[in-house]
């Protein structure tokens, strides 16, 4: 039996990966800041209490016989340094980075969509070898950037795997992008404003489809970046009509042409002016990949989870970090207000 480490086991590619790696047989030891276990995870499973920020804690975690250690949340150069210093006791890595490292051949990323013109206008499908961002720490992008070039760079001593998730989703997320969906059907809101058509595609990750990719990285060490995304990247449109079928709802759809009519009508977390579709060919090629589950298929756990965490509580208060990230979202004065006039 060989081991594997997981670091940030709690989250939600962190649980779903512990999962995989102990069905394909990994003994493994699962670190988190909490030490809880999931209760999908088999009893072999070693929760340990650690906080990543604190090396000898991690150090200690890790110990020194470690055929594969998973980081689901390093960021930026001081947590690639960290993993490079356990070399010499860790056989290899699997380290979860982000599609919005990538940038357009006008040099347009995520950290300049704001700007007007500035959302980037990427090649589809987007393949590992479109450029990237800059690599700093002044945004979530660069710092991404920052921890791929550090690991890349000491792949010789510390053999690393590389997955650029796009749109994460799966129970246990911090920020569910199909709250938006899910919270409108609750409040029984029937009719769905999207811009742009809704035809943004931002291609999404499922939890399951990335901890394959994980397990079959950790089963074949090499140093590699690889796209993870599902098989499928649907439109906001699409993914609303599958989320109101797990719901059993039906819903009217306006669909806007261009731009959002007004301020936060026809956004949503998934709306982008350009789309965001990566080609999964490489992790095909490489690691024999073929994915567990199309964004459908994952969607009644996700729903579920979402309408457990939200019964009986004020939605704020069971997303406060959804609240900060997309707010201005949810709110459906501007909405009733740009219908009256329509």
């Amino acid at each position: 039996m060989t081991r594997a480490v997981v670091i940030g086991a709690t989250g939600q590619i962190g649980r779903a990966a512990v999962d995989a790696l102990a069905r394909d047989g990994w003994e493994v030891t699962a670190v988190s800041r909490s030490g809880d276990r999931d209760r999908r995870w088999s009893g072999d499973v070693r929760a340990v209490v650690a906080d990543r920020d604190d090396d000898a804690a991690l150090a200690a975690a890790v110990g020194g016989d470690c055929d594969v250690l998973v980081d689901v949340v390093a960021y930026g150069e001081r947590h690639a340094r960290q993993l490079v210093s356990l070399a010499g006791r860790v056989g290899s890595a699997v380290v979860i980075s982000s599609v919005s490292v990538y940038e357009d051949d006008r040099g347009r990323g995520f950290d300049t969509q704001g700007e007007p013109g500035g959302f980037p206008e990427y090649p589809v499908p987007l393949t590992e070898a479109q450029r990237t961002v800059r690599p700093g720490n002044d945004s979530y992008s660069a710092r991404k950037a920052a921890l791929e070039r550090e690991l890349l760079a000491a792949g010789d001593r510390l053999p690393v795997t590389l997955l650029r998730a796009g749109a994460v989703h799966g129970p246990y997320c911090r920020t569910p992008r199909e709250l938006y969906f899910v919270k409108r059907n609750l409040d029984g809101r029937r009719q769905r404003v999207l811009a742009y058509g809704g035809t943004s595609r931002f291609h999404p990750a499922g939890v399951d489809n990335i901890a394959e990719l994980i397990g079959l990285a950790a089963a074949r060490p090499g140093t590699r970046v690889l796209n993870a995304v599902d098989p499928d990247a649907p439109t906001v449109a699409e993914i609303g009509a599958a989320i109101d079928a797990v719901m059993g709802v039906e819903a009217e759809y306006l669909l806007v042409d261009g731009p959002p009519p007004a301020d936060g009508v026809g956004d949503t977390p998934w709306t982008v002016p350009a789309p965001v579709v990566c080609d999964m060919g490489a992790a095909r090629e490489e690691l024999g990949y073929r994915p567990v589950a199309r964004y459908a298929d994952a969607l009644p756990r996700t729903v579920a989870f979402i309408e457990e965490r939200l019964a009986g509580r004020d939605w704020r208060e069971a997303y406060p970090e959804m609240y900060t990230a997309y707010g201005d979202l949810f709110g459906y004065a501007a909405e009733d207000a740009w219908a009256g006039r329509r």
